[in-house]
């Protein structure tokens, strides 16, 4: 086939993640820091020999936890990427290991929407597209709600009228 007679041209997904999605990545990464920082900050106020020792290491968590919540979001910002097309659902994410991820449209299963409550807090939510893959969902994480939710009615809407058996 030439090109330009049915060949579907690859290029990278156009949307970003909702801008507010740097706050919640942000909250993620100091929860996960706050509970180590807690016990080592705890075993060094009750263990007077290793007191020095566990609250240096107490610091130095705090301090690299800090200093993830502030980089981290951000570069995830510039690097999170997804679209969807009448042909299939299109990720890009990842910072040090880059993965590509497409999932034609008649591979799809289900669609979900999936709010946590630390996603509530900031206005978001994550819509997963369970295909017949090993690999698993394809998540398309920091999205506003309207977009979640309109984006989960275009892929039920698209996938129903896709012929395929979905395996």
């Amino acid at each position: 086939m030439t090109e330009g007679e049915g060949t579907v041209r690859l290029r990278p997904p156009r949307n970003a993640p909702a801008s507010r999605a740097a706050g919640w990545w942000r909250a993620q990464w100091l929860l996960l820091t706050a509970a180590p920082v807690a016990v080592l900050g705890l075993l060094g106020a009750l263990i007077a020999p290793a007191r020095f020792w566990l609250l240096a290491s107490a610091a130095a968590v705090a301090a690299v936890g800090l200093l993830c919540a502030v980089l981290f979001p951000l570069w995830w910002l510039r690097t999170h990427r997804w679209e969807v097309t009448d042909e299939a659902v299109y990720v890009s994410t990842g910072v040090f290991l880059r993965e590509w991820r497409i999932a034609p449209m008649s591979r799809i299963q289900t669609v979900d929407t999936v709010r946590g409550p630390l996603e509530q807090l900031f206005g978001l939510a994550t819509v997963t597209v369970t295909t017949a893959s090993a690999k698993g969902a394809v998540r398309i994480e920091g999205l506003t709600h309207d977009t979640a939710a309109g984006l989960a009615e275009r892929l039920t809407r698209i996938t129903q009228g896709t012929p395929g058996d979905a395996t």
